[in-house]
């Protein structure tokens, strides 16, 4: 409750308190418990709100029209039909939410791209390319992905993956009220919401994590294994939520016996010695990786490089697949979601299945 008063406080002092409303719904993250978001592989048929533009899908034009019409800029949404955390996005954040559907409306307007589709796109630079190529450009490893541009053409902000509608409010705030042009999204949600200064409670332990001390460096000599790093912190219902549930699962362990794993409190001045062999301590090492969401997880290849991370909500498939991705070394060959498109395909070529109408192979689309 304290927590949630400073964020109001400090949204009316920033004069963003067009969000501080009367309408809060009821939740864990100020709107929604993402314990509820079951992301088992299934036919959703995700619709999205009629509010959305309709477009021919030249960026230029659309952020032309809105900024005529006194909006702030252009949000554009990647998404696919099959996908919980979309269906979580425009069912929660842009749909019972209320306050987060009007100020969405009042200061943008909302193009959508299906990340496999075929029509036309026009970006900002004035490039033609279909839907699925623009996706692949723009890294869409996550669904749901938006891309914030400010009235200028200038993309203000990205957001890849769901977050729940506490989080999502700042970053509307965030870019709306122009704060992206003179700080970080982690160093603006530190000021609104700072981290606790006593020992409540501590992090979630786990037998897999390594102990200290982190000296993760790898960059001389490569490990044999890629490293994981856990970043969370304390009085953190998305770390418990992950714990409680993925990190029980007994495939996930095995994967995850593969790599190792190590876990950090992102605010905290523990000391580390980084993959590419600085010594700092994981409060700076999260600031200088610009870590804003807890839990987030942040893979290392053998020689120390960054070669992925998970810094949204993420439930038990989306982290199976994602621990899978990173061991096949699947960043090499294309964004996570293709990847795992490429993959089924393949599959399917090999031995032909018969998919039931309501679930789809685990690494098929909406993951």
């Amino acid at each position: 409750m304290i927590r949630r008063l400073l964020l109001a406080l400090l949204w009316c002092t920033l004069g963003g308190g067009g969000l501080v409303s009367g309408e809060t719904t009821t939740d864990l993250e100020d709107g929604f418990d993402i314990a509820g978001i079951d992301d088992v592989p299934a036919r959703r048929g995700v619709e999205h709100p009629p509010w959305f533009k309709s477009s021919f899908l030249d960026l230029r034009e659309d952020l032309r029209e809105a900024v005529a019409h006194g909006k702030q800029g252009l949000i554009v949404y990647f998404g696919q039909p099959d996908c919980a955390y979309c269906q979580a996005l425009l069912e929660v954040n842009w749909g019972r939410e209320r306050d987060i559907v009007a100020y969405t409306r009042r200061h943008f307007d909302v193009v959508a791209i299906d990340i496999w589709g075929s029509r036309e796109v026009i970006d900002m630079e004035g490039r033609v390319l279909a839907e699925r190529e623009f996706a692949v450009r723009e890294g869409t490893h996550f669904t749901p992905s938006l891309i914030f541009y400010d009235a200028d053409g200038r993309e203000a902000l990205r957001l890849r993956g769901y977050y729940p509608p506490y989080k999502f409010r700042a970053a509307l705030e965030y870019v709306v009220d122009g704060f992206y042009r003179q700080e970080s999204l982690r160093d603006y949600l530190a000021r609104a919401d700072p981290p606790p200064k006593f020992e409540v409670g501590g992090l979630n332990e786990q037998a897999f994590f390594d102990p200290p001390p982190h000296a993760l460096c790898r960059s001389r000599i490569p490990a044999a294994r890629p490293l994981v790093v856990f970043f969370e912190q304390r009085e953190c219902h998305a770390c418990d939520i992950l714990h409680s549930d993925p990190l029980q699962d007994g495939e996930t362990r095995a994967l995850l016996q593969r790599f190792q794993v190590v876990q950090l409190d992102m605010w905290a001045q523990t000391p580390v010695i980084t993959p590419s062999g600085e010594r700092t301590t994981a409060r700076r090492w999260a600031e200088d990786l610009q870590l804003f969401y807890a839990p987030t997880l942040v893979f290392f290849d053998e020689g120390g490089q960054e070669v992925f991370r998970l810094d949204s909500v993420a439930r038990l498939y989306r982290l199976r697949n994602t621990l899978r991705y990173v061991l096949a070394k699947g960043y090499r060959e294309a964004p996570l979601q293709r990847w795992q498109e490429d993959r089924q395909q393949y599959k399917s070529g090999l031995h032909e299945t018969r998919e039931t109408p309501s679930r789809l192979p685990e690494s098929r689309r909406g993951l």
